[in-house]
């Protein structure tokens, strides 16, 4: 089956405007984004009503879509606010609302019968006849459950309507629970990963303790020292899209709401060139070890996860965020920089036009007009005078070439 690249989607997640002008720079078809009820993250990351009008806004500025998250499992008393919010949503021309309750579903659509509903991985659909039952009550697509194969995608998608899409997760974080149905956070920390407030202990270090020996702790050794035992890799398909594509999947999710604009645009503008095929794939690899990431894996996609799929819970990554373009001037460029760098230094371009450029800095002059060795003041924006000009863009994002650990 040949697969047209104008028929398939590629959606990033933002948790800000600044995130979703992004996602839409280095090349997003769709961004998806929360509210302020159930949207199943952190507040930090959730859009105000205002928010969420400019939102779209931008988005059908630039011909994009934007999707908005209702995808928690509703309280008895969020039922009734839904009503308002759903119609909202519809005003504003949201082009989907993404939902995983059953009776969220059924609220939304009878208050607001125009909005497209998809249905969130979180409601586990991994079979035809479950996606039948929401296409027969209104869905649109189908976000699947991140345990299933491409075979089994493939088996769903012969057996349900053409109209309904399918959309799966290509690249990010994957929970060790079932879908992301999980209750560890909420044990331990009385925060619950169903309610977006999770504190993520599965990626902790972790020791044995036998009962009669309260302080001897023995280690779970996987490599060095402790294991977080619970710590899964992350998923990457970029070396896989076409068969996925090839399954049936209309469109190509990337996690990441609570992730910075430099990881959306590193990974978003990584995918957007293999989906069109203007790069290379080792290349394209190699972009993405430059973000932060635990280990990656190719999920369930092959029916089966590779062995010891837990790790240390270290993330590493290749490069350091150091700023983004604000702008030319007749020696060099604006930078707004984001984290320190020094005259000679050879920095990194990230941009959606050109990928591994790189040039020398040759002079910073700071905000007081005051020639510089090193710019250190987060967010100050500085001239960057480069030993070569090259062509840079407002939006156009600088890194420097570094291995980072963090645990």
């Amino acid at each position: 089956m040949m697969i047209d690249k104008k028929d398939l989607e590629l959606l990033s997640p933002a948790g800000d405007i600044e995130g979703l002008k992004t996602a839409i720079r280095y090349g997003a078809d769709a961004v998806y984004v929360g509210g302020d009820l159930l949207q199943l993250r952190a507040d930090k990351v959730g859009f105000d009503r205002d928010g969420l009008k400019t939102a779209v806004e931008i988005a059908h500025a630039a011909k994009k879509k934007l999707y908005v998250t209702v995808n928690s499992f509703a309280k008895n008393n969020e039922i009734l606010p839904l009503v308002e919010y759903a119609r909202f949503l519809s005003d504003i021309q949201v082009d989907a609302a993404i939902i995983s309750d059953l009776g969220v579903l059924a609220t939304v659509k009878k208050s607001a019968p125009d909005l497209e509903v998809h249905i969130s991985t979180q409601a586990n659909c991994q079979n035809y006849a479950t996606a039948q039952v929401y296409y027969d009550m209104g869905a649109a697509r189908i976000v699947l459950a991140r345990e299933m194969s491409l075979e089994d995608i493939a088996q769903l998608r012969a057996r349900v309507p053409r109209e309904l899409e399918l959309e799966a997760f290509v690249h990010g974080a994957m929970c060790m629970s079932y879908s992301g149905r999980c209750l560890i956070s909420s044990f331990i920390n009385n925060r619950s990963g169903n309610r977006g407030e999770c504190t993520q202990p599965c990626r902790w270090n972790y020791y044995l303790v036998e009962q009669k020996r309260p302080n001897e702790y023995f280690e779970v050794i996987e490599d060095n020292g402790a294991s977080a035992v619970l710590s899964s890799h992350d998923l990457n398909c970029i070396s896989f899209i076409d068969k996925i594509a090839q399954a049936g999947v209309k469109s190509f999710k990337i996690e990441g709401r609570m992730k910075t604009p430099f990881y959306t645009a590193t990974v978003t503008n990584a995918y957007r060139h293999a989906i069109d095929k203007t790069a290379e794939l080792e290349t394209l690899e190699y972009e993405l070890e430059s973000v932060s990431h635990r280990p990656f894996s190719k999920g369930f996609y092959f029916g089966e996860l590779i062995k010891n799929h837990n790790n240390n819970g270290v993330y590493t990554s290749e490069c350091r965020f150091i700023g983004v373009i604000k702008g030319r001037t007749e020696r060099g460029y604006l930078v707004e920089q984001r984290n320190f760098f020094s005259v000679n230094e050879t920095l990194e371009l990230l941009s959606p036009k050109v990928i591994g450029s790189s040039f020398r800095v040759k002079e910073i002059i700071n905000s007081s007009n005051e020639s510089i060795e090193t710019a250190f003041r987060v967010q100050e924006i500085v001239e960057l005078i480069p030993d070569t000009l090259i062509p840079l863009e407002v939006g156009d994002i600088l890194r420097r070439r570094e291995h980072i650990e963090i645990r």
